[in-house]
């Protein structure tokens, strides 16, 4: 600033603070409106920051350049104090808010094959994003191969919310994320021999019909491939985006691609994509093997300039905690596994917020005639 500020202002303060910046969304916090109940007592000052979500990684660097803009501006300033709250961003798309008004933001967790371990990556997620304090729902829309009660082991029903108007259903509860999913309703090793409509009629039921609540995120465990069934789910939920999940390896690579093709077509913002089984680490020596090749999402990332959110290597406590209904995130937190797994739930989180502020950028373009 051009000179010191000698009196304390809520302005003054705003002032100051603009010249700190969320390293993710690429704007002051001001302009972002994360700055609330600014209290000034004599030179002391407290004021909350609101995040756009609970998972964010850089928390403590925007409370420190906070503190340092402050100080820089304002030397005769007493104590600061700053409370870091959150609140997740809301996708705004009418046709979600009808259906599913609780919910800020779906994300379809897809692949392009089967057998990359999409359902792991979804239930980890989830479970990593609720770890963080955000609101979770998790949705099996994996129809013909519903795992997602095995993965978190469920094997109660769901109940009917007893409301005469809506005679809802009340998802499961499992690791703090609400869960629904086909396999509930389903005796053991029963298959689902329907066609694609009907399949698809089966996940709008589980969007209408069942009493999500309030929630920062639905998850979607969407089935693999491209076909129908993919097709018609991406028309008709309103996603705010969706993450590819992939292994190195070029066959599992070449229709991942389809996939992302896929969402683009439908015009459904990918967020990032997920390198599954990315390397394995030897227990006893501790040297890293890339069993399935080396780099293959990042450089796919890379190519459609899309976020690379980050690889999760192989080990069999991930597959055991699939099996046994332990995700890996919540049975085993302090592990390299479970680490890098918080990590890239943070990331997404991030993805969301920058997503949806670009979204309201561009609208605020089009309203001022700014549009390119």
């Amino acid at each position: 600033m051009e000179e010191n500020l000698s009196k304390l202002s809520a302005e003054t303060i705003l002032q100051s603070l603009r010249k700190v910046y969320d390293p993710d969304l690429r704007r002051d916090i001001v302009k972002l409106g994360m700055v609330k109940n600014i209290n000034i007592d004599g030179s002391n000052v407290s004021f909350n920051v609101e995040l756009t979500t609970p998972a964010c990684p850089l928390k403590e660097k925007i409370k420190s350049d906070c503190i340092e803009a402050l100080k820089n501006d304002v030397p005769s300033i007493g104590d600061i104090s700053i409370n870091m709250t959150s609140s997740v961003r809301q996708h705004q798309d009418n046709r979600k808010d009808a259906v599913l008004p609780g919910v800020k933001n779906t994300i379809a967790v897809a692949s392009g094959k089967g057998g990359v371990g999409k359902s792991t990556v979804a239930v980890n997620l989830a479970v990593a994003l609720a770890k963080d304090g955000a609101k979770v729902g998790l949705l099996d829309a994996d129809i013909y191969g519903p795992s997602i009660p095995l993965m978190l082991g469920i094997t109660e029903k769901p109940r009917i919310y007893q409301d005469e108007l809506t005679g809802q259903m009340l998802p499961l509860e499992r690791l703090g994320i609400k869960v629904m999913s086909i396999g509930f309703m389903l005796d053991d090793g029963a298959p689902v021999i329907w066609r694609g409509p009907m399949a698809s009629g089966a996940v709008k039921q589980f969007m209408s019909d069942v009493n999500w609540g309030e929630l920062d995120y639905l998850i979607f465990d969407l089935p693999p491939g491209t076909g129908d069934i993919q097709l018609t789910l991406v028309q008709t939920i309103p996603l705010t985006g969706a993450v590819i999940v992939t292994t190195p390896q070029e066959v599992s690579l070449i229709d991942a691609r389809k996939g992302l093709m896929m969402f683009s077509r439908v015009n459904v913002p990918v967020l990032g994509i997920v390198e599954n089984m990315s390397y394995f680490i030897a227990p006893d020596t501790g040297n890293k093997y890339d069993i399935f090749g080396l780099g293959g999402g990042q450089k796919m990332a890379e190519q459609y300039k899309v976020p690379f959110l980050g690889g999760i290597p192989i080990d069999p406590r991930i597959r055991i905690g699939g099996d046994t209904g332990k995700p890996i995130v919540h049975e085993l937190p302090d592990t390299e596994y479970a680490r890098v797994i918080q990590e890239i739930s943070r990331n997404l989180a991030a993805q969301v917020s920058i997503e949806l502020i670009s979204a309201a950028s561009k609208k605020v373009d089009i309203i001022l005639g700014d549009e390119k």
